[in-house]
């Protein structure tokens, strides 16, 4: 019994149910329109997911953070290697990496509007803006890290600097990029509920914000549990990928 129990609690599956009892005990304790219950929720997602307007939205939100975040990593991960790597591109670049990367995406968007309109391609640039930095800054701990006796061991074999580079900085520093990777996903995600929720015809920050003109309490639930749920499994499956292929790099999952 000490074991089911255990195991319960290793899967989450204690912190699901106390966190649905909580859930349902304070949604006795307020109206349906301030707090719905658990199962009025589940009624109303079931509204959206009927007429087809929930996996319509998610596909157009999880499209656009896909490009975006994508764009973002290749972007950052070259850029974070060579700024690592010289240690004068570092002094230059750093500061101007640590002012942007303490401004929110969110404060970009009505630049981003007036510079790419308001089609797909200010919210892309949202995602790219919220994704690049935590990639590169990881990218840049990982090769700044590198301990000094792997590269002396490697330039007494006769290695030259570009072997080096990509047969032990590039290597060594994979764990750190798979760390900014997720990091830039859960930013990426963060990101394009706020642009959806202002300059969007769809998507979930679109439902999210719209849904409280028709007081549907239980709408604005449902997009914020399948923000959760869509990044909770994203994340899973992107850790069983990194524990899956790059295991020989140090990447645990």
């Amino acid at each position: 019994m000490k074991n089911i129990f255990r195991l319960l609690i290793k899967k989450g599956i204690v912190t699901l149910g106390l966190f649905l009892l909580i859930w349902q005990t304070a949604s006795l304790l307020n109206a349906s329109d301030f707090l719905p219950s658990p199962v009025q929720t589940l009624k109303g997602g079931w509204e959206i997911i009927r007429n087809g307007v929930l996996l319509n939205y998610v596909s157009i939100s999880f499209m656009r953070i896909f490009v975006g975040w994508s764009i973002g990593i290749m972007l950052a991960i070259p850029v974070g290697l060579v700024i690592g790597q010289f240690i004068m591109a570092r002094h230059i670049f750093e500061p101007l990496i640590n002012f942007f990367r303490f401004v929110p995406a969110i404060g970009f968007l009505t630049l981003f509007l007036m510079w790419f309109g308001v089609e797909e391609e200010s919210k892309i640039a949202i995602i790219v803006y919220a994704t690049v930095f935590p990639v590169i800054i990881n990218t840049i701990a990982g090769v700044a890290g590198i301990g000094a006796i792997k590269l002396h061991v490697a330039q007494s074999q006769g290695a030259s600097p570009f072997q080096i580079f990509y047969t032990v900085t590039i290597p060594a520093s994979v764990p750190y990029i798979f760390t900014g990777v997720r990091l830039g996903l859960s930013g990426a995600i963060v990101s394009i509920v706020a642009a959806e929720m202002l300059a969007a015809q769809s998507g979930i920050g679109y439902l999210i914000y719209t849904s409280r003109l028709y007081f549907r309490t239980d709408w604005i639930f449902i997009g914020i549990l399948t923000l959760g749920l869509s990044g909770y499994f994203s994340d899973k499956l992107l850790r069983f990928l990194g524990k899956t292929f790059l295991r020989r790099y140090g990447v645990k999952g």
